[in-house]
């Protein structure tokens, strides 16, 4: 029959380990090509309703790049629940402190679908500041996303 659609089965899906080096990448960019490869819109077999997207490792997160003047003046808000309690923090400020991870963290967390799939594929996202990362067990594949485009890197 013709427009027979494949649907994979949760059993079915065949999870690959990634490892991208974010030194020198640009932010927003990394972030497209992490969350499509989360979701697993990349392969042929892509299915809506199932996780099956690869398992993804960045790590030297804290040496992103991001572009113009974005560092100083782009502001990370979240509210504490109280009346006015809207929180805002730098994006200097995030890569200062202690995690600077959390900069690729939201930019692909808010890339993907709100909703239980949504979480469950971000769970597959593990971001490290340093270079160093424990799933050498899982023989991650190296992804050069500098060699994609060369709009992707940018020195500091």
């Amino acid at each position: 029959m013709f427009g027979h659609t494949t649907q994979t089965k949760t059993a079915e899906v065949e999870k690959k380990w990634v490892v991208i080096d974010a030194a020198g990448l640009v932010v927003g960019r990394l972030a497209t090509i992490v969350a499509m490869r989360l979701r697993g819109k990349h392969k042929a077999s892509f299915t809506p309703h199932v996780d099956d997207g690869d398992n993804v490792i960045i790590v030297n997160a804290e040496k992103v790049v991001l572009t113009g003047r974005k560092v100083e003046q782009k502001m990370y808000y979240h509210h504490t629940g109280f009346v006015g309690g809207i929180k805002e923090r730098s994006a200097k400020f995030i890569l200062e402190g202690r995690f600077p991870e959390r900069i690729v963290e939201k930019a692909v967390q808010r890339m993907l679908p709100r909703g239980p799939l949504g979480r469950q594929q971000f769970g597959n996202l593990r971001v490290y500041k340093g270079a160093e990362h424990p799933h050498a067990a899982q023989s991650p594949v190296s992804l050069d996303i500098a060699a994609l485009n060369s709009k992707n890197t940018r020195s500091a």
